[in-house]
């Protein structure tokens, strides 16, 4: 009987060879990590074979050792709990400490700056009465301290001392039904008695309507009741309005934020200043002036020309300036007179769009502008005429409705013409105002002539 290998002979070695050629390759070639290609193959061809045993393995065995090992676990997790709750406390109390390290350090710097003599003193109780406001503090008459002395604190007025016992006090705080101090406001200057209502708020009383109070105005002692050093902040206004009995006022007390932990008692109080009311806007922000629009100073702005000619007395006036300049000749001395039938020099400031336009019925619309560039009166400028000189006619022409230029009056002239220094010059009627009424209507009528004398 043929075996597979003797009938498949010729295939099997050909497959024998070509496996052997391509290991062959494969230990010959390397990739570009400069591995052999062989070793990759075979990498290849063992990593899934390894992920599958290790799944097997972590499913099997790794669950029989996590059970034993958790066995442990429950005493570790009360452990833990033990020490969390331990060091929660020791923080809590080491805040205790700071809070009341900052709150003495507050003190000692108040006491170092305030006038006035204090003593600090820790609350170590409270009243026994039900609607009372009363604490006990550890300083008593050992220590100095007397019936009637205020009690303090940096923020704030907290009550006065009613009983000095010899190793505590007892100490009335400002919300008492029965408790009273004199305050002034800092902004006004309204004076007015402290009051406790017995619920935790104070007011104001004796304050007259017409008297003016802010809401969150400050109040300060005023050392009237002889108990507390004038200058001592008591508290904010909350509510300021107007009644039959008077102005209600309710405040804030600044140092009642509840009940404080440590005091001051005033052994000897010095009066103070209450502090300046500060404005209410320290400082406004201005902003510079914005720059104009043709300033050289303005960036990308055009440079500034000279200025535009609105009218044609404007136009008319830079031509005279335009000639003086080219003949060397100074308005306002004596010397030769100009020549103003020359043509001037051309100016860029003489712009045709700044030219106001002409009404259609004044005399420019009846003369062409070639016969008005050819009138020698055009550029001549009027000049004053000498005492006793015949005043010309500057009667307004209509325009011909021809268009014809129209003719010009007759000149009077004087037979005993007098000598002029400068010629006279005669302005043409053309240049008339169009808005001026018609000479025939305001020429009166001649009337009969005079009589002789005998």
């Amino acid at each position: 009987m043929d075996t597979l290998f003797s009938r498949y002979r010729n295939l099997t070695v050909l497959l024998a060879l070509i496996v052997a050629q391509l290991v062959l390759l494969g230990y010959q070639v390397r990739t570009n990590q400069n591995v052999r290609l062989l070793r990759v193959w075979s990498v290849s061809a063992v990593t899934p074979l390894a992920e599958l045993a290790e799944a097997v393995r972590s499913h099997t065995f790794g669950v029989f050792g996590n059970y034993f090992v958790l066995l442990g676990v429950k005493d570790e997790n009360q452990r833990l709990r033990d020490q969390v709750g331990a060091l929660t406390m020791d923080n809590q109390f080491l805040r205790t400490e700071l809070a009341d390290a900052d709150r003495a350090r507050a003190l000692q710097v108040f006491q170092a700056e305030t006038p006035s003599r204090t003593i600090a003193a820790r609350v170590i109780g409270n009243g026994t009465g039900a609607n009372s406001a009363t604490v006990f503090v550890d300083r008593g008459s050992a220590s100095g301290v007397e019936s009637g002395m205020a009690v303090v604190t940096p923020e704030g007025i907290v009550g006065k001392v009613v009983a000095a016992y010899p190793s505590a006090s007892l100490v009335l705080l400002a919300t008492d039904p029965t408790f009273a101090a004199g305050v002034v406001s800092q902004k006004n200057h309204v004076s007015g008695t402290l009051k406790g209502m017995g619920h935790g708020t104070t007011m104001i009383d004796y304050i007259q309507n017409e008297q003016k109070v802010d809401v969150g105005e400050w109040f300060y002692t005023s050392g009237y009741d002889r108990v507390f050093p004038r200058g001592f902040p008591v508290g904010q206004v909350t509510v300021a309005r107007n009644s039959s009995n008077g102005k209600q006022v309710f405040l804030n007390l600044s140092g009642l934020q509840g009940v404080p932990d440590e005091v001051l008692i005033v052994l000897q109080g010095v009066h103070g200043k209450i502090p300046e009311n500060p404005p209410p806007s320290p400082g406004v922000h201005l902003m510079p002036l914005p720059e104009e629009t043709g300033s050289p100073s303005a960036p990308g702005a055009a440079p500034a020309g000279p200025p535009a000619l609105a009218t044609p007395a404007d136009q008319l006036r830079e031509v005279y300036q335009r000639i003086g300049q080219v003949e060397n000749h100074q308005y306002g001395t004596a010397g030769s007179i100009p020549n103003f039938n020359a043509k001037a020099p051309a100016s860029p400031s003489l712009a045709p769009a700044t030219v106001q336009p002409t009404p259609p019925n004044s005399t420019t619309a009846a003369h062409p502008p070639a016969q008005q560039a050819a009138s020698p009166t055009a550029l001549k400028p009027p000049i004053a005429l000498p005492a006793g000189a015949p005043k010309p006619s500057t009667l307004a022409v209509k325009p011909n409705p021809t268009n014809k230029p129209p003719a010009t009056a007759a000149k009077k002239t004087n037979p005993t013409p007098e000598k002029f220094t400068a010629p006279l010059l005669i302005p043409d009627p053309t240049d008339a105002d169009p808005s001026a009424p018609d000479a025939s209507a305001q020429t009166p009528k001649a009337g009969p002539p005079a009589p002789k004398p005998q």
